[in-house]
């Protein structure tokens, strides 16, 4: 079996996505860029959305999991007057009303979507249903029963309203659609309404201040590119460090409980670093961290 070409580059670029592309497509133009053997991203964003798209490269892949659980932030337009198939404005229009909701109507309505909400993905969206993806079958013609799913809502504010639109900030946990949130939150209105811009300004530990242009992302700005990169401890900011002894490392190294320094709630998820930089995330077992992803640094 051949080796993987690229070269081992581990940490996090954090790219401004523009609209209009596919999460994929960015995480495949960085690894090119870059030259990387293996790249990932932490949350996908809809094609016509901006903003915040992690780009985990090398070992950083490992980490992966702790920016999906990790809270969110949207700011997102929302136009009255329609609903869509898409539930944005990418899509065919299938209802609409004349009516429009007055500010302090959505300003009351906004509270019934703050902490676990049960919400229902919109047709077109990456769930899984019978092994095939939502939006293929969408596509297909086929009228979906989506089954509810939790989300919590860790706060949905209002920033500005006129006769025709809203604009709203939302911070929420892993899960959530906020083309969902604008179909319900018409629907409530009844005044029916739909995305219209939709932009993650941060998500966990990595803010859009932090995030380069697509534009940039090219093999001839590979240094530049390489200069933003950050450290892939970046997204274990939220879990507990831990120092392994240096015999610890070594029996994490291969895969075994070791040794740690500092202390944490018996079966925390936490990670661990000796000298050498990060070493494992795992377990802490009372003195001992028993590793579930190891690094190879």
């Amino acid at each position: 079996m051949g080796r993987k070409k690229g070269r081992d580059i581990n940490g996090w670029l954090i790219v401004d996505k523009p609209a209009g592309i596919t999460s994929t497509s960015v995480v495949n133009k960085v690894r090119w860029a870059l030259d990387a053997k293996k790249a990932g991203h932490a949350g996908t964003l809809d094609p016509d959305a901006t903003g915040v798209l992690a780009v985990a490269l090398g070992e950083a892949t490992k980490t992966v999991a702790t920016i999906t659980d990790a809270f969110k932030c949207y700011d997102f337009t929302i136009d009255w007057g329609a609903e869509t198939s898409t539930d944005d404005a990418s899509g065919e229009v299938l209802r609409q009303t004349d009516t429009r909701p007055a500010r302090q109507d959505i300003e009351a309505a906004l509270k019934e979507f703050l902490g676990e909400i049960m919400q229902v993905p919109p047709q077109f969206s990456a769930v899984k249903v019978d092994g095939a993806r939502a939006y293929d079958l969408a596509r297909e013609g086929e009228e979906l029963e989506l089954a509810a799913r939790p989300l919590w809502v860790e706060s949905l504010d209002l920033l500005d309203a006129d006769d025709r639109s809203a604009r709203l900030e939302m911070v929420c946990g892993k899960g959530g659609y906020v083309r969902a949130i604008a179909r319900d939150l018409g629907r409530k209105l009844g005044c029916l309404g739909h995305v219209r811009t939709l932009r993650r300004t941060w998500s966990g530990p990595f803010d859009v201040e932090d995030g380069v242009n697509f534009e940039d992302v090219d093999r001839e700005r590979q240094d530049f590119l390489e200069g933003r990169l950050l450290p892939l401890e970046t997204a274990l900011a939220d879990l507990p460090m831990l120092r392994a002894t240096p015999d610890g490392a070594r029996r994490i190294r291969n895969g075994n409980p070791g040794e740690v320094t500092g202390g944490a709630e018996w079966g925390e998820l936490v990670w661990v670093s000796d000298a050498g930089g990060p070493v494992c995330i795992g377990r802490y077992q009372g003195g001992t961290v028993q590793p579930e992803r190891v690094f190879n640094l």
